[in-house]
């Protein structure tokens, strides 16, 4: 079989198009395979960027501004409604329009020499000589897979595959001006939100109100209709219009296990690499499909027929994962509603949201002895 490429890259996620580019850009042949028709459509992100994601994004090309919008802190509030602020001079986060940010992330690797092509779907791949012949596109040398938490990647190759979620649903509403809207609105409630949060926020263009909660079975949802009529309560919707909705799964196991195989590699949400406690995953799906890149062309250099791996270091989240194992047990809207008017909360939130020091760093302790 005639070769197609040396990388095929599955799934055109933030992890599979930084990794599409910077392969291309170390000057491997790499396809791109999407299953959407429209990289834009059917999103399962939020698309709010952290500071240290932007920094990434700066790597694949210049951010068009008509599609951030700066959000510079948060807006904590228990499920009493009851809110603090919390700031941290020099950090911020991105609101982005995520579907034509795809575009043009997308847009970015064709420039950079990727072959992408949309609505081709990953049915399989047959180990032949060198690499695969993969049904629908050729044969590659190596497979990177960047198509989600459910990856069929991971499945076809044996690797490891995620086992614990949040599910998350989202809408865009036009009709809403919030208080505040240079802030993320973040909302702690065990009912709604159970082992995570409710989230509202002025995006580009739109309003953008979420929830997310810990997934005990498969099928587990979440009540939005129920979110928004909490928020009626603070903010004004009485002229707000549903102009989208999103909902998806979140990995918040902790990186799979294993990651890499024979020529075939995860990044992204399909390895895992989200973190357990806050469910961030696109600052680390954008640098692990970087590594990829890196550490893949790396090892075809000296591809001598036999077998190669390719492998990238991945975070252990092991005191994120003890917080997301506290927080499971734990969650009590009381004791929150508590520890927000004593400030003690804010203190542990700072950390969490604005990622300047570890969450048992000594200046974290140091802030808490004070109280």
């Amino acid at each position: 079989m005639e070769e197609a490429a040396d990388v095929l890259v599955v799934g055109a996620s933030f992890a599979g198009v930084a990794c599409a580019i910077e392969a291309a850009r170390a000057g491997l042949r790499v396809v791109l395979i999407e299953r959407k028709t429209d990289a834009g459509e059917k999103l399962h992100t939020t698309g709010i960027v952290v500071k240290e994601a932007a920094d990434e994004l700066a790597r694949l090309g210049p951010l068009p501004s008509d599609l951030i919008l700066p959000i510079g802190g948060v807006r904590l509030y228990g499920s009493r409604l009851h809110s603090v602020a919390l700031d941290s001079p020099g950090y911020f986060f991105l609101a982005t329009d995520t579907p034509n940010l795809m575009r043009w992330l997308l847009a970015q690797a064709i420039a950079a020499g990727v072959d992408v092509r949309l609505a081709t779907l990953f049915t399989g791949a047959q180990r032949e000589g060198a690499g695969f012949a993969v049904n629908h596109v050729g044969h590659v040398r190596f497979i990177v897979g960047a198509d989600g938490p459910t990856s069929k990647v991971a499945r076809a190759f044996g690797l490891g595959i995620n086992r614990e979620f949040l599910f998350g649903i989202e809408a865009e509403l036009t009709g809403v001006s919030l208080p505040e809207p240079g802030r993320l609105h973040c909302f702690l409630d065990r009912r709604l939100a159970r082992g995570y949060i409710g989230w509202a926020f002025g995006g580009v263009g739109v309003t953008q109100i979420g929830l997310a909660a810990r997934q005990r079975r498969a099928g587990d949802t979440v009540d939005l209709d129920a979110f928004l009529k909490k928020l009626a309560q603070i903010f004004d919707l009485t002229s707000m219009k549903v102009v989208a909705r999103r909902a998806g799964l979140i990995p918040v196991g902790g990186p799979v296990d294993p990651i890499a195989g024979d020529r075939v590699l995860l990044v992204g949400d399909a390895a895992g690499l989200v973190s357990p406690l806050t469910a961030g995953g696109i600052h680390t799906a954008l640098e692990s499909g970087r590594a990829a890149a890196h550490a893949i062309a790396g090892a075809l250099a000296s591809d001598d027929g036999g077998a190669v791996t390719a492998t990238i270091d991945v975070p252990g989240f092991r005191s994120k994962q003890l917080l997301r194992c506290a927080f499971d047990r734990f969650q009590t809207d009381w004791l929150f509603d508590v520890l927000l008017k004593t400030g003690l909360l804010a203190i542990a939130a700072r950390l969490v949201y604005f990622h300047r020091r570890g969450l048992l760093s000594r200046a974290a302790w140091k802030d808490l002895a004070r109280r």
